[in-house]
């Protein structure tokens, strides 16, 4: 059981890495609510973000929600996930009434003997 946050005000930043593995459980729309950022990226291949990974998406929507303002969100994966298309599909809409953006990259980097995905972010 977690105890409920502090009151106090929200706190915007550029970007933000959403929790991931086990602490992935702790987002929740309060998590949103409180943590305003122009960019959240979602990492963490694994299966314990995989079980969780609808009801975080669903909490950004009613996080930025309750934000009342007009800020552009871009949401970045780092993998790729049957569970974020269908959310994709399903709230589309929606995510473009808060405008929040999922930003997709079909790019790769080439380091030393790697090929990897990438995208570029820029502020």
């Amino acid at each position: 059981s977690r105890a409920a946050a502090p009151p106090g005000p929200p706190v915007y930043v550029d970007l933000a890495y959403v929790p991931s593995s086990w602490s992935a459980r702790t987002v929740d729309e309060e998590f949103f609510r409180r943590v305003r950022s122009l960019c959240y990226v979602v990492s963490g291949d694994d299966h314990l973000k995989e079980g969780v990974m609808r009801s975080i998406l669903d909490a950004l929507l009613a996080g930025k929600h309750q934000w009342g303002t007009d800020i552009q969100v871009t949401l970045i994966p780092t993998f790729d996930s049957l569970v974020m298309h269908e959310w994709y599909q399903e709230t589309h809409e929606r995510q473009q009434e808060l405008g929040i953006t999922v930003l997709g990259s079909n790019s790769t980097v080439a380091m030393q003997d790697e090929t990897f995905p990438a995208c570029k972010v820029e502020f």
